[in-house]
Formats: C-alpha cells, structure tokens, sequence
C-alpha cells in the first residue's frame, strides 16, 4: 500500500547514458519516498539502471541532434507516456530530453515541471545555430514551472543571456549528482609512478575539450600525460593530433574506462581545459582522491577551484581566444612540472573541500528536500 501512495516522479535524460552516469545512486535514494521512474533512449544500458537503482525504465525514442521528423516523434511519445501515468513531477536535464518533456508535461498539465539546466549548448555556438541553440534553452525554461541551474555560472549566463526571468535556485553548492567520496578516494598507488610529473585528462577527446591547445602543450613540455576517454566524430580533433596523441611516448592512451580512480592514482595533476561545461564532475572526481586541478575560467570549474588552493585556473578559450589559453595552458603545466611540492600541497587541500561542498549525500538530501517543498 505504501508505494502506491507515492508520488509518481519521471525522470528524462535524453540517452540512458546520463541516466546511467550522471544520476548513479540518486535515482534509487528518491524511489525511497517517490515512484521513480527513468525515461530515455536505450543505446544499451537501460536495463542496468532499473537493476541497480531498483526503479521503472522506459525506452523512449529521444535523438541529442536536432531533426524535426525525429523530436515530433519523441514529443509524441513523451505526451502519450505522461498523460498514461499521470505524474506529479517530471524532472529532465540534457538538452533535448528536457525540451521535449517540459513541452509534453506542459500540454498533459503535470503539476510540477522542473528543468535542470547543465551545460549551455549555445555557448561557443554561432549564428544560426547559437540562436537556435538559445531558443530551445528559452523553451525549456518558459515551459518548466522550476529552473535548476546546475551552479552559479550557469544561473548568472541564463540571467545575462535573457534566457528566462523565472526564479533560479542551485540545489546546495551546485552539480546535479555531487561525488561520492568514499568511493573516490586517495589510495596508495600500487603501480610503480612515473619520475615524470604525471598529468591526468578524463573526458571525450573533442576540441571543445581544449585537446588542440592541450597537444600543442605536450608537443613541448617535458612530462607524461595519461588520457582516459574516446575520441569522437563529431567536433573531432585533428589527424595530427589524434595521431600524436595515441603514439607519443609522452603519453599513454587508455581509451574509455568504467573506473578511472586507477588513472588518478597514477597522476601528480589533472588537467581539463575545456571550452564549456555546466558543472563538471571530472574535477571533483580528481580532487576527491587529492588532485590538484588545473581548469579554464568556465562555468562549473571556477566554483569547484580556488586559484592557487586546490588547483589554478587559466584563461578561457571562447572569452579570450584559443592562442591565449594555450599559451596560459603552457605556463600553468610548466609550473606545476617545475614546483611539485606546490602541487603537492594543492592536492592536499582539495580532498577537504570537495568533501565540504559536494558531498553526494548532502546534494541528495537537499533535492529531496526541494522536491517535499514543491
């Protein structure tokens, strides 16, 4: 009888993947006190999410690029699916997948539409595509009845940018999962370390992840680097790049990793010099297990470090161009390879701070909370 009593909450990503990673663990704290259910597109890991977070699954046919005949199809979807199960709150982030479910909520008349805005897809985008772009994040919004950003940056862009005048609120100090420290971490390397101060990048090897500027660094730098991701199509890396990147003796590329905690372990530092993000959890990951972070002046990276604390922060590339990030990149990397008793003691202070601020269960905790007050 207890369940049935429930409030009935859907979660939409637009890929199960996201499901899969960026909401671990939170799906199955919730169903403790709602009806959860996760709706998004099976690429193959749907079925371990409704196995390890205990939870209803639904496949729904969501595409992360734009395509009229294909996001018609999945508004459709998504309408028929709410208005069947009748719930009181549906809660999306990812782009696509919110559009499409805050639309659909709206028309079913789902009391509660609550949108999580992650990264701004926009940012970095240009003419028509930028204003395309925008204008989804302008739906999304109009059409949600709450607006999450995911940190401070992302509340000040929706802000500046006149995405929406909606009240935003950022659940406790921003991310949308937080970490999970006792997972990661510090633990006694049992590989032999390089003499060689290691740096570390976790992420998709895209341009939009700074890998050019990062390339260009280790062209010259005399260090390691250990790179844990795929590269991919799509914003793709150049051939000269890509081929220095997976021959170098400089660096070891081991691919996609369901466990990166071995790969920190490994490195003196993390480097991520993206382009963009919403809140990302790559650097939290590494400061958890006593990494310093070396990251651009973006959303997300400049909340999670404190320049010259826990890690430094460096120009950003859509801001103030890619040769003066690549030149800041150089400088910052050469300094940490040249002092790695600062580094040392940048990595002792960000174990504490993540702890202090992104806690998993203090972000679960006030979700829920957020949740009872709607």
């Amino acid at each position: 009888m207890r369940d049935i009593q429930k409030k009935k909450l859907i979660r939409v990503t637009t890929a199960d993947i996201s499901l899969n990673s960026l909401l671990k663990g939170q799906l199955k704290f919730l169903n403790q006190y709602f009806e959860v259910i996760g709706a998004a597109k099976d690429t193959g890991v749907l079925k371990e999410v409704s196995e390890r977070e205990g939870i209803r699954v639904v496949d729904a046919p969501l595409e992360r690029p734009i395509s009229l005949l294909k996001d018609i199809k999945g508004l459709w979807f998504l309408y028929r699916l709410f208005r069947k199960e009748k719930p009181w709150c549906v809660h999306a982030n990812t782009p696509k997948g919110s559009l499409l479910a805050m639309i659909a909520a709206w028309f079913v008349c789902v009391p509660h539409r609550v949108y999580t805005v992650t990264g701004l897809r926009y940012q970095g985008a240009h003419g028509f595509l930028r204003t395309i772009l925008k204008t989804m994040e302008r739906l999304s919004c109009l059409f949600a009845t709450n607006v999450i950003p995911e940190g401070q940056g992302v509340l000040h862009a929706l802000q500046e940018d006149c995405i929406t005048k909606k009240p935003l609120r950022v659940i406790w100090n921003g991310n949308i999962n937080g970490i999970d420290t006792e997972f990661f971490t510090p633990v006694e390397n049992t590989q032999e370390k390089s003499d060689s101060f290691t740096f570390v990048f976790i992420g998709r090897m895209v341009k939009d992840k700074g890998m050019h500027e990062l390339t260009e660094c280790m062209r010259q730098l005399n260090c390691r680097l250990i790179l844990v991701g795929t590269f991919e199509e799509e914003d793709a890396v150049s051939a000269s790049d890509k081929e220095f990147l997976t021959t170098s003796e400089k660096v070891k590329f081991v691919g996609w990793q369901s466990d990166v905690r071995p790969f920190l372990a490994q490195a003196d530092a993390l480097v991520f010099p993206s382009y963009r993000e919403g809140f990302p959890n790559v650097p939290m990951q590494a400061g958890a297990m006593g990494l310093p972070c070396i990251v651009t002046n973006i959303n997300g990276c400049n909340e999670i470090i404190k320049d010259g604390l826990n890690g430094k922060i460096i120009a950003a590339p859509l801001k103030e161009g890619s040769e003066v990030m690549q030149q800041a990149l150089f400088n910052t990397m050469k300094w940490f390879i040249e002092h790695p008793e600062e580094a040392k003691r940048m990595g002792c202070n960000a174990r504490p701070m993540i702890r202090e601020r992104y806690e998993q269960k203090d972000i679960w905790k006030a979700l829920k909370e957020f949740y009872d007050a709607l």
